[in-house]
């Protein structure tokens, strides 16, 4: 069998692995160099970001007898550009998606918001060093509403990122370039050590490491702000 998996999640890797060593032909698409060498030895990789019609013409050429969705639960567009490549190739998709938090011990100890722009004026009404652990595609928003000398980012350990952090002027010493996630101890060291007041996390589920990020702020009388996971995703991980 063929199968097409989309994504750089840990849900994409496993799943990959998993097709590998059930003998299926794996084509393992993600959306950067970065992103392939995470992949597991024997899959053919596509490493790029693709539009809807990029996508439709690589499923139509490759003829796939599966698809699997394992793309972020925030990477809403690109699960709706699949969705309707799919379509248009007649092929069926099958989404990995993952519960949101929604029912985890700690969820009212936390500020709840919708998105990024939400989430920066809640961050400004906040004091202290604040730790950004969203990734870098947002990362302008918070540049432009909050004082950089406040902001600290976790991001991924890639030259396209680190240019960005440099470009947005974040100082060098405030910049963690490390791959997640990460178990609560070495969250809890990196709290202490960078002074962190304020934590703004997406809620990406237990598989994105967000209760190990929150418990040990928590523990520390750190503010937790969490973006809420896309409505879209946390219906259809109820549904599977």
């Amino acid at each position: 069998m063929k199968v097409m998996i989309f994504g750089g999640t840990t849900e994409g890797r496993e799943e990959t692995a998993a097709r590998l060593n059930a003998g299926d032909g794996v084509i393992a698409c993600v959306t950067s160099e970065y992103a392939r060498l995470l992949l597991p030895a024997g899959a053919r990789a596509i490493a790029r970001a693709m539009d809807e019609e990029e996508i439709c013409a690589i499923m139509k050429g490759e003829a796939p007898d599966e698809v699997v969705d394992a793309t972020h639960p925030f990477a809403v567009r690109v699960s709706e550009n699949i969705r309707r490549a799919a379509a248009r190739a007649g092929l069926r998709v099958r989404r990995i998606a993952r519960a949101n938090s929604a029912n985890s011990a700690w969820t009212s100890d936390a500020e709840w918001v919708d998105s990024p722009e939400e989430a920066a004026r809640a961050l400004a009404r906040t004091q202290g060093n604040i730790l950004l652990t969203t990734g870098s595609h947002t990362l302008c928003v918070y540049a432009r509403a909050l004082p950089l000398e406040r902001v600290y980012a976790r991001v991924l350990p890639a030259s396209n990122v680190l240019r960005l952090c440099e470009e947005l002027k974040l100082p060098p010493g405030h910049v963690i370039a490390m791959q997640g996630p990460f178990p609560p101890a070495l969250n809890g060291a990196l709290y202490d050590a960078l002074g962190i007041r304020v934590l703004l996390s997406k809620d990406s589920g237990e598989q994105g490491g967000v209760r190990d990020k929150v418990l040990p702020a928590l523990e520390r009388d750190i503010h937790v702000v969490m973006i809420r996971m896309p409505k879209e995703e946390a219906e259809c991980a109820e549904k599977a």
